[in-house]
């Protein structure tokens, strides 16, 4: 495992996990409220979607929202708005949520009937790197076709980055053959559901 013993930006490559980059990426294909929850629209939503099950409500333990049943009303109400703290809980118990709610509806679009989803992978930028010290072999972009989501999804909701990234170079990385270190760390990672 090329990078995992080695410290990748040492010699100035640059570059994300691409674990943490398919996260991001698994984020916006689950992000359904878009304004942001200091805007009175994205702060209602939020708290419209959390007060809606007993899910909501424990997500909003599990962050350390600790309002009372009439702080929350209130904000409901938009008669008070929550301090700098509260609203970045309530955004985190959101997005908490909403990733265990769509799991399951994200793992069977990406699985898409057995068929898979292609998955483009950009490698790591070595430009800043000086000729000896560069990696080489990598190309440019690669596509690998990932049939097997289910474990990747699993992580992702479960807030485990580790296991993501384990997950990730198995059902992903490992398909690039004796390439893959090129793309554990990436500028890029793109796929559609």
């Amino acid at each position: 495992m090329p990078y995992r013993s080695l410290e990748p930006g040492k010699y100035g490559m640059h570059g994300t996990r691409a674990s943490a980059l398919a996260a991001r990426r698994l984020d916006e294909l689950a992000d359904g409220v878009v304004s942001p929850v200091d805007t009175e629209r994205g702060l209602a939503a939020r708290l419209r979607y959390l007060t809606a099950s007993t899910a909501g409500y424990t997500a909003m333990d599990t962050a350390g929202i600790t309002a009372t049943p009439r702080t929350l009303a209130a904000w409901l109400a938009e008669d008070r708005t929550p301090n700098r703290a509260n609203l970045r809980r309530i955004d985190a118990a959101y997005r908490d949520l909403r990733r265990r709610n769509v799991a399951r509806s994200l793992t069977r679009r990406l699985n898409n009937n057995g068929r898979g989803t292609r998955v483009e992978l950009h490698p790591h930028d070595q430009s800043g790197v000086r000729e000896p010290h560069r990696r080489a072999g990598v190309a440019g972009h690669r596509s690998v076709n990932v049939r097997r989501w289910d474990a990747i999804v699993r992580a992702w909701a479960a807030g485990d980055e580790r296991t993501l990234d384990d997950e990730w170079t198995d059902e992903v990385l490992a398909d690039l053959g004796s390439d893959w270190g090129g793309y554990e760390y990436a500028t890029g990672v793109g796929f559609a559901a």
